[in-house]
């Protein structure tokens, strides 16, 4: 609304007895005098008349722009270069600057080498557009030190519709930017820690192809290749997550899981919105890769007809994360017949190490395990 509007009830004051005006202004001027501790506005208010700020308008302007924490300026856009007419003690803190070293400037003082061009071009198209406009300039105080400010400004009307003012509120947001610029710098380390992961698996790999090929032990080494390449697919999808200093355990079982959904394997997973630390990573994704390698070689997905069921919950207060395996449909299960593979050496090492417990149930219908490691 235009600066010279009253408030709603301004009416209603006009209707009140004779009397009653002068004494309810003794009242506010005794209630709020207290609260006066920027005579700025006041001194702006002097200068400009009371044409512009008439009534009530001047009173809430000037109790507005004295009590605010906000950093608020106006403009003139009538006088030459648009200089600064008003600046209220927010703003003169924010600054560094006293009242004087501020009226009759133009804004572009608090600017320097590293302001963005491109945001002072975008305030200036709204100020010759007279629009609202939402910019994040970097600014600097007057003892030189940088802080990123995030402005609002837009025109102010009269009743006859002329401009008479700019606006301008200033928000310290560099503590904001900093943290953006803190997400941004994580998620490159974690593409550029990937890339090298990738790298290293890959060595890894090749490492292990080579010995197997020189001690005729192809085999021994496909199955070393396939964990190794397990722990790369887990690792590479929680990368982006770990600088919070967890990862969401869903992305990374259904990356270790998907080469079997890919080849057509039947996979329910209804696990869902658990988080662990990122060093659980490397246990969970061994322990599921070697249930699936059994699953594919001897249990449910030997079978056209067979099912696994992964889920997954965290417990014990959050101090374990407890992750179940179900197979259904696959060939019927001898207990007796069992007996335990370097796959089931290999993850109850693995669990042992993380201080918890795996229980396997074999049931006619398939394997039922569950696995609990500490987090």
């Amino acid at each position: 609304m235009p600066i010279s509007d009253a408030p709603e009830d301004t009416q209603e004051r006009a209707d009140a007895p004779e009397g009653t005006h002068e004494r309810d202004g003794d009242e506010r001027s005794s209630n709020q005098s207290h609260m006066r501790f920027d005579e700025s506005p006041g001194r702006f208010l002097a200068s400009r008349g009371q044409a512009q700020f008439a009534g009530s308008s001047g009173m809430l302007f000037e109790q507005a722009m004295a009590q605010t924490r906000m950093a608020i300026c106006l403009t003139d856009p009538n006088q030459h270069d648009n200089p600064i007419v008003f600046a209220n003690r927010a703003f003169r803190e924010l600054t560094g600057y006293d009242e004087d070293e501020i009226v009759g400037r133009n804004c572009r003082f608090l600017q320097g080498k590293r302001t963005d061009r491109e945001q002072v071009q975008a305030m200036r198209q709204a100020i010759e557009s007279e629009e609202v406009a939402i910019v994040e300039l970097l600014n600097y105080r007057k003892d030189g030190s940088a802080f990123w400010n995030a402005l609002h400004l837009g025109p102010i009307y009269n009743d006859a519709g002329e401009l008479i003012y700019f606006f301008g509120s200033q928000w310290d947001v560099t503590d904001v930017k900093s943290a953006r610029a803190g997400e941004e710098h994580a998620r490159v380390l974690a593409r550029e820690l990937s890339h090298r992961m990738k790298n290293m698996f890959a060595v890894i790999s090749g490492i292990v192809t080579v010995s197997g090929r020189m001690h005729e032990i192809e085999g021994e080494a496909a199955e070393i290749n396939s964990r190794i390449q397990a722990l790369g697919r887990a690792y590479e999808t929680t990368l982006d997550d770990a600088a919070s200093g967890s990862i969401e355990l869903g992305p990374a079982i259904r990356a270790i899981l998907e080469p079997y959904r890919a080849a057509g394997m039947a996979i329910s997973i209804e696990g869902n919105g658990a988080r662990v630390p990122f060093g659980s990573v490397s246990v969970i994704g061994l322990i599921l890769h070697e249930f699936a390698a059994n699953a594919e070689q001897h249990g449910a997905w030997s079978s056209p007809e067979g099912r696994v069921t992964v889920d997954w919950c965290i417990v014990e207060g959050g101090e374990k994360a407890r992750l179940e395996w179900r197979e259904s449909g696959g060939p019927t299960v001898d207990e007796a017949r069992i007996s335990p593979g370097v796959g089931t050496a290999i993850m109850d090492r693995i669990v042992r190490s993380a201080t918890g417990k795996i229980e396997r149930v074999w049931k006619p219908h398939g394997l039922e395990a569950v696995v609990e490691v500490t987090i």
